[in-house]
């Protein structure tokens, strides 16, 4: 293991809460101040790991199982990550951050209502599937966090973000924020 060990930032929420625009923006903050730092997405991870997806428990298991452990190799050798992922079952986030020494979870809170807005109408989906709360609501996708599947909100998160009445770029600061006070 190197000398030092780098940090991580899960940030979770419904999609469509805003979690793939907060964490490019937090990301793109960090780098103005110097600060290198890796995005992992689950959206991405998911392509390479299962590139024809489900969604069933047992195929969430294994994406984010290997998600946890490539975010804690990355750690334990000095490289600070952010975690761009639902992570809809509370132990997927509570096994990061028993596995990641240096751990933060940011919470972004949205209606289920303006999250169903958000990726009915968004240009850019950053890899997720497109029209998942449509096709849910439709029966076709039983497996969407938030509608077919539970989304366990986090019980003790170090930042709750209300992204309905924040901007990115706002959410982003308060991260920042609070990342300084903890790990710079």
């Amino acid at each position: 293991m190197s000398g030092s060990c780098g940090w991580c930032i899960w940030i979770t929420g419904l999609p469509g809460s805003g979690k793939s625009v907060v964490s490019k923006s937090l990301i793109s903050l960090l780098t103005q101040k110097g600060i290198l730092v890796q995005l992992l997405s689950s959206d991405t991870l998911r392509e390479i790991v299962t590139p024809h997806p489900t969604y069933s428990i047992a195929e969430r298991n294994r994406v984010y199982n290997t998600l946890v452990y490539v975010g804690k190799l990355l750690t334990q050798n000095g490289v600070n990550i952010v975690i761009d992922a639902t992570g809809n079952l509370r132990r997927y986030r509570d096994k990061a951050r028993k596995e990641i020494s240096l751990f933060v979870e940011a919470y972004l809170v949205c209606p289920l209502e303006i999250c169903i807005f958000r990726e009915n109408n968004r240009d850019k989906t950053y890899y997720a599937p497109k029209s998942i709360y449509s096709n849910a609501l439709a029966g076709a996708a039983p497996n969407v966090p938030g509608v077919g599947q539970p989304y366990e909100p986090p019980l003790n998160p170090e930042i709750v973000l209300d992204t309905v009445n924040l901007s990115p770029a706002e959410c982003a600061q308060r991260i920042f924020e609070r990342v300084s006070r903890v790990f710079l």
